[in-house]
């Protein structure tokens, strides 16, 4: 039996390690002018076929032209990595954020995967932001703490503003504001680099300082590295000092409690391991109670109704008359989670989202039946289809000669939370501010019920196309592109379309008060709350 099962799993190996070499072929191989071109027009089709908004923010005679000129710009075979910086740009003329194209990269066998863990590459590390037409360093988990605050003036010899630019050219924000495009690239331009050049073990990257130029060397290190040089210095007498005394059974169950504690309240403000932070953050600002503040850096971590219950219960107690709601780089996530959180802030019965437009009458089949579904899941979607297709049938409805999904829970109205905060209340955006905090700052907006300070939001006043997703991997370059499914929108609409939530009040970080960790917009709504009282 042992025999049967190594011989199988020896097998398996095999089939898998081929299965790596050859994707790795595939993608590093020059690909035919015919077959790209083929990529492309089967990428269209998929668009045309399943994105309700296709053509809202660009005519369809433009895209036409654009996906056209596109194939008749491949006039020379390619590799995968080189199509898809031509595909990218095109792609982005869509202008919707959701839809977007994913590098490809290089695969690696479990052995080698085993061994990548056990590394840290470097440059991973650095946290960057552009500013004033600058790549700065805005925070560096590594040892170096003296590089944050510095301009990034090269990558391995290429211009870092030439590359900025390059890149911002391949994502696009929900509609025409480009509020976004400076935001989300310094959120994520090592991934941007990555898409961009690959699988590096080294990477020499040149610094400015003052008037003085200066370059460091970032690699791929043992992530225990640290831990074992620390060891060697560590003598006998300190060993012996840092042994653990004995601890008595209160001790331990007290350690033991604050370890569950701990790990609740990791769940309940849902903690990010990598970087030490909170998703959810409640305070209260100054020395009494009057200023309580919620900063939310995303709406998909974690549970988080006893989070927004406890705060609301704290500022119902303290009697708060000012709240200020922190969106700044909020990407999205959860409609269910921005519903809940809209129900604290107003005291008027809503709808929180209107029927969403979709393609098809099944699209929770087409979301996860695509090229890039493993076939286990296709077996057990095949196995479902009945259920889930019966229950898609009677989600939708046609009207107007277009399909429409209906949400039960997020389309019919409902009565605000009995512990709704009815005090003066300002919200906090950028340009990264994305999707669902696009779409509960509209609710806001629409019934005038914050006052706006910061910047234009990168997602859409009139929604976006999300909900679900479609993931397609073109046959030949083996580029994913990832699309939504459904337009989620709020009840309300603004004109002209094409523009995110605009700041009541405009005020802009700068590089001086980035770089000494001040809070721009947060110090103006304090000084706001502080002059009128």
């Amino acid at each position: 039996m042992n025999k049967v099962f190594l011989s199988f799993l020896l097998l398996f190996l095999l089939a898998s390690c081929k299965s790596v070499k050859k994707h790795n072929e595939q993608i590093t191989k020059l690909h035919s002018v015919f077959d790209l071109q083929e990529d492309v027009d089967k990428l269209y089709s998929q668009l045309k076929k399943h994105h309700p908004k296709l053509y809202q923010y660009t005519a369809k005679e433009t895209l036409d032209f654009k996906f056209d000129s596109l194939k008749k710009s491949i006039s020379q075979p390619l590799d995968s990595r080189s199509f898809y910086k031509k595909l990218a740009p095109v792609v982005a003329e869509v202008k919707q954020g959701h839809v977007s194209v994913g590098s490809v990269s290089k695969w690696f066998t479990k052995r080698e995967r085993k061994a990548l863990k056990k590394k840290k590459f470097e440059f991973y590390d650095l946290d960057f932001e552009y500013l004033e037409g600058k790549l700065w360093v805005k925070d560096y988990r590594g040892k170096d703490s003296t590089l944050v605050g510095k301009e990034v003036v090269n990558i391995n010899d290429e211009p870092a503003s030439k590359l900025v630019e390059t890149y911002k050219t391949r994502f696009a924000s929900d509609g025409y504001n480009k509020t976004l495009h400076d935001r989300f690239i310094s959120k994520g331009f090592s991934v941007f680099y990555y898409r961009d050049k690959g699988y590096l073990d080294s990477l020499k990257m040149t610094f400015k300082s003052k008037d003085s130029l200066f370059s460091k060397i970032f690699r791929r290190i043992e992530k225990d590295e640290k831990k074992e040089k620390n060891d060697k210095v560590i003598d006998t007498v300190s060993l012996e000092k840092a042994k653990p005394k004995k601890l008595t059974k209160e001790e331990k169950q007290a350690i033991k409690l604050a370890k569950k504690k701990r790990k609740k309240d990791n769940r309940k403000f849902g903690y990010l391991g990598k970087r030490k932070q909170y998703t959810r953050n409640f305070s209260f600002k100054g020395k009494d109670s009057t200023v309580a503040y919620m900063k939310i850096r995303s709406f998909s971590n974690g549970p988080y109704k006893k989070f927004y219950k406890e705060s609301f219960e704290k500022i119902e107690s303290a009697k708060t008359e000012h709240f200020i709601l922190d969106l700044r780089d909020n990407g999205g996530g959860r409609i269910s989670e921005i519903d809940y959180l809209y129900s604290y802030l107003t005291d008027k019965d809503y709808q929180f989202i209107a029927e969403s437009e979709v393609k098809t009458r099944t699209p929770f089949l087409k979301s996860f039946m695509s090229n890039t579904t493993p076939n286990s899941i296709k077996v057990a979607g095949g196995l479902l289809f009945p259920i889930v297709a019966t229950h898609n049938l009677l989600k939708t409805r046609k009207r107007d000669g277009k399909i429409y999904y209906k949400f039960n829970k997020h389309n019919k109205v409902k009565k605000p939370n009995k512990l709704n905060y009815k005090g003066k209340m300002y919200v906090l955006i950028n340009g990264n501010s994305f999707s669902a905090s696009s779409l509960l700052s509209t609710h806001l907006k629409a019934n005038k019920r914050a006052t706006f300070v910061g910047e234009e939001t990168g997602g859409a006043y009139n929604g976006t196309v999300a909900g679900i997703y479609k993931s397609y991997q073109l046959p030949t370059s083996k580029v994913k592109v990832r699309m939504g499914l459904m337009q989620i929108e709020a009840p309300y609409k603004q004109t002209p379309d094409g523009y995110g939530i605009k700041p009541d009040v405009e005020v802009l970080q700068n590089v001086k008060d980035s770089q000494s960790d001040f809070d721009t917009e947060l110090e103006w709504v304090l000084n706001d709350i502080y002059k009128n009282n």
